[in-house]
């Protein structure tokens, strides 16, 4: 088996550090609503929580991820923003669409600083202009395109944000420890090979995103008198 390079290796680690600064910290992806309804109350039913989050992920977010990435490397920016408008579509709840469309802009801004000239550049003027959302799965597979790095890089890098996201989330809101979360990130991130392999030729005809209780939860939160998170 050939060893990978190692600055590759370091451009994933950097994309998909938990600290990237592109707001990941204001949103809860409905742990808070989670938590306020006792829907998740211990370890055990918040990993539950997570894993369920992730793969609706993989089926929408995920599709639309690899489809990007697939038409970035074709220079077919057409499809890049259905790609782009496809993923915002599939998000019933406002709080989800601009958790979404807030950190891929910001992760668009950010990338456009470390990778200078690049199709982000192209995407991000769309998105100012109003002609696509600028959703986050879509902004990482640009990004991961650009830098030669497979789809199955990019797909990491958006479940294992996501799993961090919401893992962090649930240490400010619930009695649990950095090392129960750490455990949990190890477990549930064991699925995200064969989550891959299922979509990884998918076309946005096969995006799915039904999950009534992430929906509920949604709609619960946004009625919330107190809140810590914009989701």
């Amino acid at each position: 088996m050939t060893a990978r390079p190692i600055v590759e290796l370091m451009r994933v680690l950097q994309f998909g550090d938990s600290t990237l600064p592109v707001g990941a910290f204001a949103f809860s992806n409905g742990v808070e609503s989670a938590v306020q309804t006792a829907t998740v109350f211990d370890v055990v039913s918040l990993e539950a929580f997570v894993s369920a989050a992730l793969a609706q992920a993989a089926n929408g977010d995920g599709v639309a991820l690899v489809v990007a990435h697939r038409a970035a490397v074709g220079a077919d920016m057409a499809a890049v923003l259905e790609a782009d408008r496809a993923a915002l579509r599939r998000k019933p709840a406002e709080e989800q669409r601009t958790m979404s469309t807030r950190m891929g802009k910001k992760f668009a801004e950010l990338a456009q600083r470390v990778l200078g000239s690049s199709p982000l550049d192209r995407w991000l003027d769309a998105v100012r202009a109003g002609e696509t959302p600028g959703t986050y799965p879509v902004g990482v597979a640009l990004a991961f395109a650009h830098l030669g790095l497979p789809a199955r890089d990019a797909f990491a890098t958006q479940q294992y944000g996501l799993a961090t996201l919401m893992l962090g989330a649930a240490l400010r809101l619930m009695r649990i420890s950095h090392l129960d979360t750490q455990a949990a990130l190890f477990r549930l991130t064991a699925c995200a090979a064969d989550d891959f392999k299922r979509i990884e030729h998918a076309t946005l005809d096969d995006m799915s995103s039904f999950a009534p209780l992430a929906d509920v939860l949604a709609a619960h939160h946004v009625k919330a008198h107190v809140r810590m998170f914009m989701s």
